[in-house]
């Protein structure tokens, strides 16, 4: 799965932003399970929000990214992946809680290019809205949480810099694969 690339980190470091830019340049994409499982359960007053029920939110995010891989893996050329399987096992580490097996797996199983970019906390850029109730701090652990999870799954972290949008887009295409540069 070569031409699936992820980009993680903490919340407020200009995944989406970055994700969005290379999708303006013509690039697939995925959309980040997090925001969407947010907006969801607040829609029909689901208890699979973080603050509310932790191991549901968990699960729920782990079959989103199952299910959007699966269907980015069919797509041709890159695809650039708003957070991926290996951010669940993050999720756990985050929480202080041992990882599950059936969580492992699904990491072992479902595979991405072996370089992940991870946005590093962006305090300029960090802000709060309806679905990010994270403090700065917490973007920071989680940041940390998934610096330790991709490599424990056997990816390469690559620390995307701190600079413009089209920069850190050039930045990634520079250090994929040739088999992920086209579109």
């Amino acid at each position: 799965m070569d031409h699936l690339v992820v980009v993680t980190g903490g919340p407020g470091s200009g995944k989406t932003t970055l994700i969005d830019h290379l999708a303006s340049l013509g690039y697939a994409r995925t959309t980040e399970a997090g925001r969407a499982l947010i907006r969801d359960q607040r829609e029909i007053g689901g208890r699979g929000l973080a603050w509310r029920d932790d191991d549901l939110f968990a699960e729920l995010m782990l079959a989103w990214e199952i299910r959007t891989h699966r269907e980015a893996a069919a797509l041709p050329g890159p695809v650039f992946c708003d957070r991926g399987v290996p951010d669940v096992v993050g999720y756990f580490l985050l929480r202080g809680l041992p990882v599950p097996e059936h969580v492992t797996e699904a990491a072992r199983r479902f595979r991405y290019h072996r370089r992940v970019f991870v946005a590093p906390p962006w305090p300029e850029v960090f802000t709060g809205d309806t679905e990010r109730h994270q403090s700065p701090e917490e973007a920071e652990r989680t940041y940390r949480a998934m610096i330790e999870a991709y490599p424990a799954c056997g990816y390469e972290p690559v620390e995307l810099p701190r600079v413009p949008v089209a920069e850190r887009a050039r930045f990634i295409l520079s250090h994929t694969s040739p088999g992920t540069r086209g579109h």
